[in-house]
């Protein structure tokens, strides 16, 4: 699954006093005359799906270890629903945290601000900043200083099945929400596949959000913002596509392997999704043509068609025992050469403005179709309960979902719970 929601605990821990590790952090050390030269063991907690993504990433790996033979690299592979609080525990604890964490872009700023990453500036592994563009680089800052440098970045597109749109009479995608409704009715009605297959995760309700020109916060402010008529009327279109039978009721759990499933087997015609799923769903019998699948921007609302900024940054822990070898190690998983390779391989976008020049990148139509979707993507807050976010509205898209629960109803208590995370706003 693409997205973390975070536990409670994550509410919890904010509360506690920074870790000691995080405290008195060193100015970095000059850098070496020959950093090939570096020693030491440098554990990866990578987040990656290991069945499609995951290999690029060890023949990386593979890579950094013959250009620097005396660092040895410990792959470990942790789901990215369970990373957080595994990362967050094992810090607190000071044990059995890795020295290089795949730290999504919204709990950068958490995790900085409890103590648990090794501030970067004038490190080695930050190479070129003014490289990055602006968006991905922005979510690796916490109280001025840098820690953490992107890997990828992503956004939410429409991906669709071009046959089935076109047996139901749709040559072109949906722009609009409206037409989306009707292209999944006209594909249910003429080709007996399903329309849209839903995600129930929060993540997946943000295009509808912001296509309405609701947000959850107002950071300028501080306010919250997630109980507003526009966000109503968000979350009434989706109940509305699923009430309509546009899209078939989700279920409330392994709803995004259930989407990506009928998307692959031809059973629904439209998902939500990101770049990083596409090396997946290429697996999938229907894709097998890869120019039978579509990528388009999400549909827009009333006000406009707009996706959240998603992402990776790689992260170093405050207590490792290697850090040396950590930066060079994330100095080397960011480089122009290993996003180029990303990206000609499984479609992940480049943080580096410089790799969209690279032939290897230009070569992959994904990402020249994602580059332009990526540059209308809405920010979000990179602030310490930026991860927490999540959860209350999970649980508010479920309620929804298994109709416990209506568009205001919902959102009323997922305001309740905001009140409770960010209690100095308004």
């Amino acid at each position: 699954m693409r997205r973390l929601l975070p536990a409670a605990a994550v509410v919890a821990a904010l509360a506690l006093a920074v870790s000691a590790c995080g405290g008195g952090v060193p100015a970095p050390a000059p850098p070496p005359a020959d950093p090939s030269k570096i020693t030491g063991e440098v554990t990866w907690w990578d987040t990656t799906r290991p069945e499609s993504e995951g290999p690029t990433f060890q023949a990386l790996i593979k890579e950094f270890q013959a250009a620097y033979p005396g660092i040895k690299v410990n792959y470990v592979n942790v789901p990215s629903d369970q990373a957080q609080n595994q990362f967050q525990t094992a810090a607190q604890a000071g044990a059995g945290a890795p020295d290089v964490i795949r730290s999504e872009v919204a709990w950068t700023s958490q995790f900085a601000s409890l103590g648990y990453l090794q501030p970067l500036d004038g490190t080695r592994a930050v190479d070129k900043p003014e490289d990055f563009l602006a968006g991905p680089l922005s979510s690796t800052k916490y109280g001025g200083k840098t820690y953490a440098v992107p890997q990828v970045t992503d956004t939410l597109a429409l991906i669709y099945n071009k046959r089935l749109l076109k047996e139901a009479g749709h040559e072109q995608p949906p722009a609009t929400v409206a037409e989306l409704k009707q292209v999944a009715l006209d594909v249910k009605a003429k080709t007996g596949a399903e329309g849209l297959a839903l995600n129930v995760d929060s993540y997946f309700l943000l295009p509808f959000i912001y296509g309405e020109g609701g947000d959850l916060l107002d950071v300028a402010g501080k306010k919250i913002v997630v109980n507003s008529p526009a966000n109503v009327k968000a979350i009434e279109t989706v109940s509305d596509l699923i009430t309509s039978g546009a899209a078939p009721k989700p279920a409330t759990t392994e709803s995004y392997a259930n989407a990506m499933t009928a998307l692959k087997e031809g059973k629904a015609a439209m998902i939500y999704n990101g770049p990083w799923a596409l090396s997946e769903i290429y697996q999938g019998k229907e894709f097998q043509d890869k120019k039978n699948l579509g990528i388009a921007p999400v549909p827009s609302g009333s006000v406009k068609a707009a996706a959240p900024t998603g992402g990776w940054n790689l992260a170093i822990y405050a207590g490792s025992k290697n850090i040396p070898a950590a930066y060079e190690f994330v100095r080397f998983m960011t480089t122009v050469d290993a996003q180029a390779k990303i990206a000609k391989e499984i479609s992940l976008l480049p943080t580096r403005t410089s790799a969209y020049a690279n032939p290897e990148v230009q070569g992959n139509a994904d990402v020249a179709v994602f580059k332009p979707i990526m540059d209308t993507a809405v920010p979000r807050p990179w602030i310490p309960e930026g991860g927490q976010l999540f959860q209350p509205l999970l649980e508010g898209y479920q309620s929804l979902v298994g109709g416990k629960s209506g568009p205001a109803d919902m959102l009323k208590k997922v305001d309740e719970q905001y009140r409770g995370i960010m209690k100095d706003w308004s």
